[in-house]
């Protein structure tokens, strides 16, 4: 039988529609119904749990009363926004906050409580601190046999460098080897821009317990995850450990260039910057049409990749190629690229996504409109489901917003017994400082939508 082939448009008209943002409060949530209680701070835990968080998992956040996670005083320049810090934002939405300190009596009791009815627990604390608090793997398996236990760390649940050594991105970036091969060949190693190691291990950790959430379902079975933050990004060097075992040379820091792709490198043009790629041989050569260089089509430094990746040649090309870029806007560059068939794109930065009509359309610009907080754009999330897609409901909440409503509809807990949690400061909201506290006091209206 013959397959009508379906024309280009009649196809982005039927995936618009299929993913259309539009209709996303119309579908189901996939993670509806998973409970999962998250103790953690900083990024490297509450990423992952914002990761399930987006596409439905119920999350209650664990925060010590008055201070709550140290994310909430990482700032840039010290800026808060309506008493909140913008880094404490991306890692912790649609989560219920509530604040307990699990190092007291009544505190573990709280949480092993919340474990009894959960499906998972995130923390990512020093190795064995749970455990020495009474309320890890060992003594909750006891409380729910069926809890997916994930414990994101630096190094390891076991083994000689779990053993008390603390880990954040920086750490993870240079024990991984990752700032060894991340610079200019004359500079020192550097650290990447951003904070990598965290969220690239939240999202491995997300992984893990999406397949433990599987494999329970076909064996009843819970399970411990021991997910190392500098293991994630050795696996994140890609080809580097198999080159380095095979030909007994480290990799060499490149600065812009692409250590096997020529060219593959971020250029200088009339009005910014731009990154220009050009994988194989055809690429190559329309890359070459396009800046009327064909001249160098039949130059034997550059025929081949091979021979392009030659560093003599590869650095003589990226001069070349640069000459030629500074005659050029962005625009411009990106429309060649269109047209020839190569790879481009400009450089862009967080103004240039908040005005993107492509990325908001898409939902990775996304628009809440929070009880709280007003009207926040955010980062939104990436994977497009067309069935049950990811969404964002509202956004971080200060220190305990939540005490009440999980401690009495989800606990069972009594106005007497909260209040003598509160004498004994076992519970508590957040203390008067920016980053802890609401921007005004006032009641949360979003409906919630718990687990019973």
């Amino acid at each position: 039988m013959k397959v009508k082939k379906m024309e280009k448009q009649d196809y982005f008209n039927f995936t618009g529609e299929l993913f259309s943002k539009d209709k996303i409060k119309e579908k189901p949530e996939a993670l509806k119904g998973v409970r999962v209680i998250e103790l953690a701070t900083r990024i490297y835990g509450p990423a992952t749990a914002d990761y399930l968080a987006e596409f439905g998992a119920e999350v209650i956040k664990v925060e010590l009363p008055l201070i709550g996670d140290l994310m909430r005083y990482v700032t840039p320049q010290g800026f808060f926004w309506k008493n909140a810090s913008p880094a404490f934002f991306p890692q912790n939405r649609n989560k219920y906050h509530i604040a307990v300190d699990v190092r007291k009596a009544y505190g573990k009791e709280i949480f092993k409580k919340l474990t009894e009815n959960a499906d998972v627990i995130i923390e990512n604390l020093r190795a064995g601190t749970m455990d020495e608090w009474g309320i890890g793997y060992n003594q909750l398996k006891k409380v729910n046999p069926k809890i997916i236990y994930a414990a994101n760390s630096g190094f390891g649940q076991w083994g000689e460098y779990s053993k008390g050594r603390a880990s954040y991105d920086a750490t993870a970036q240079a024990v991984s080897g990752m700032s060894a091969i991340t610079g200019f060949p004359e500079s020192s190693p550097l650290k990447i821009g951003t904070w990598i190691g965290d969220f690239t291990g939240s999202l491995m950790s997300a992984i893990s317990i999406l397949t433990a959430i599987f494999y329970r379902k076909r064996s009843g079975e819970g399970q411990f995850i021991d997910l190392a933050q500098a293991e994630v990004l050795i696996r994140c060097l890609d080809w580097t450990w198999l080159y380095s075992t095979i030909t007994g040379k480290n990799r060499e820091r490149k600065g812009n260039v692409d250590a096997a792709i020529s060219p593959s490198a971020i250029f200088r043009c009339r009005d910014g910057f731009a990154a220009i790629s050009a994988k194989n041989d055809e690429e190559f050569s329309s890359l070459l049409k396009a800046l009327n260089l064909e001249n160098l089509r039949d130059d034997e430094c550059y025929r081949t990749i091979e021979n392009r990746l030659n560093a003599d040649s590869a650095s003589e090309l990226v001069k070349i190629i640069s000459n030629r870029m500074k005659e050029k806007s962005v625009d411009d560059v990106e429309k060649l690229a269109s047209q020839f068939g190569f790879s481009a794109g400009k450089v862009t930065n967080s103004r240039d996504h908040y005005n993107d009509e492509h990325l908001k359309e898409r939902g990775t610009v996304w628009e809440v409109q929070d009880d709280l907080y007003g009207n926040v754009v955010e980062y939104g999330p990436v994977p497009k489901l067309s069935a049950s897609p990811g969404r964002l409901k509202w956004c971080a909440k200060p220190v305990g917003w939540h005490n009440e409503e999980i401690l009495k509809g989800v606990l069972g807990y009594s106005d007497e017994d909260i209040k003598k949690f509160e004498e004994l400061k076992v519970i508590g909201k957040w203390d008067n400082r920016q980053g802890a506290m609401p921007p005004k006091d006032k009641k949360l209206t979003l409906k919630m939508e718990l687990k019973s």
